[in-house]
């Protein structure tokens, strides 16, 4: 008796390099774009100190469709990626797994591209949602894990190049048989090439549905049909979502009763709420955009941050600390370089969509600037520091 055959057999006919390839194209696609815009979020964030000064501020809207972009390409590329590994998994099977030093850096280099990448993708949706269930940080972590994915990719594209290179381009038309009882040779390949037009039909429809669901938090034109994200950019007071409200950041009603705007740089000066809605105010229409992907345009009344450093003996700007009352949270003390504070657009604002700004979004004064994350968009700001 001959020893049973222990490994699954797989009798799917798409299993091959060429639906690989397509469906990768796809996916690599996808994962360039989520990459670039990551870093450019990145870089935003957190510029290193010979970026800082060159950060652009206009087109206004920049951040808003770079990272609206990062996460409607994160969330495409779940449904590419889940049918990638449908098409690759029985390779996990083969017989011997490992052939030599070279086929095991190979594989090695897959473990570390799938892994990553799920590790990724599952990160940035619960990200989404703001559902932090790991002890590290996030921002670190997936930054990281970005890198990891770019350099396994590319190693793994350079072992594979000549098998892509062979399946890159669809495969000759065979013509359909002139009767059907007399099947060409060929006509299983036939048969083939139309599965495979219909797994992609399935998975461009799979993608499209998850994009077309999900993007109206951050594209205005399909926020009727945003079904499926996590934010509606049209809930929240005074029509804007609220990522941290004043209780959370543990802002109360004490500090605000005595709060004071303190602008410090070579004439240092305080001012009331009072004194300060009696400077010249100005008007500008500017989106709030999150790192999670929903954002939205409103319209911010309040004080040029350039008219306060002008105030304070600074008329070209300077490098600025912005510091919050905040108590609880990340971001209570961001930074604000010289392209921001003298440009006409960076507000400190004390008003939204013609109302008095609410305790949630910062009231008594909060920054606004343009092409600037959600996050460095500094709430309850109490004090102004020029940086040397």
């Amino acid at each position: 008796m001959g020893i049973p055959q222990l490994r699954p057999r797989f009798r799917g006919r798409l299993h091959d390099p060429r639906t690989a390839t397509v469906i990768g194209r796809l996916l690599g696609l996808a994962i360039l774009i989520c990459f670039v815009t990551g870093v450019i979020s990145h870089y935003l964030q957190e510029p290193p100190s010979w970026l800082s000064a060159h950060l652009p501020t206009h087109p206004s809207w920049g951040y808003r469709f770079s990272q609206g972009l990062h996460v409607i390409s994160g969330i495409a590329a779940v449904p590419l990626l889940l049918a990638k590994l449908w098409t690759v998994y029985p390779r996990l099977f083969v017989w011997p797994p490992l052939t030599s030093p070279a086929h095991a850096a190979e594989r090695l280099s897959i473990a570390a591209l799938v892994s990553a990448t799920l590790l990724e993708l599952f990160m940035g949706l619960l990200n989404t949602v703001q559902w932090y269930v790991w002890p590290f940080s996030f921002r670190q972590v997936h930054w990281a894990l970005a890198w990891v994915i770019v350099g396994s990719l590319f190693v793994h594209l350079a072992v594979k190049a000549p098998l892509i290179a062979q399946h890159w381009k669809r495969p000759a038309a065979v013509p359909a048989p002139l009767r059907s009882d007399t099947p060409p040779p060929a006509s299983d390949v036939l048969d083939e090439e139309l599965d495979r037009r219909s797994l992609l039909r399935g998975v461009t429809m799979a993608v499209g549905a998850v994009t077309l669901f999900t993007a109206g938090q951050s594209v205005t034109p399909l926020a009727d049909v945003d079904l499926l994200a996590p934010r509606d950019p049209e809930i929240g007071p005074q029509g804007l979502p609220v990522n941290r409200t004043a209780r959370a950041a543990g802002v109360t009603e004490d500090l605000v009763e005595r709060w004071r705007l303190h602008v410090e740089g070579p004439q240092a000066y305080s001012l009331t709420l009072d004194e300060l809605r009696a400077m010249p105010q100005h008007r500008v229409k500017l989106p709030i955009a999150c790192v999670e992907g929903w954002s939205k345009s409103a319209h911010w009344e309040g004080v040029r941050i350039k008219d306060l450093l002008d105030r304070a003996g600074l008329p070209d700007g300077a490098r600025l600390r912005v510091v919050s009352l905040q108590r609880h949270g990340g971001y209570g003390v961001t930074e604000m370089d010289r392209p921001y504070t003298r440009d006409d657009l960076t507000l400190l604002a004390l008003r939204l969509n013609d109302e008095v700004l609410a305790p949630d979004h910062g009231y008594p004064a909060r920054i606004i600037a343009p092409n600037r994350p959600g996050a460095l968009q500094t709430k309850w700001v109490t004090r102004l520091e020029v940086l040397t």
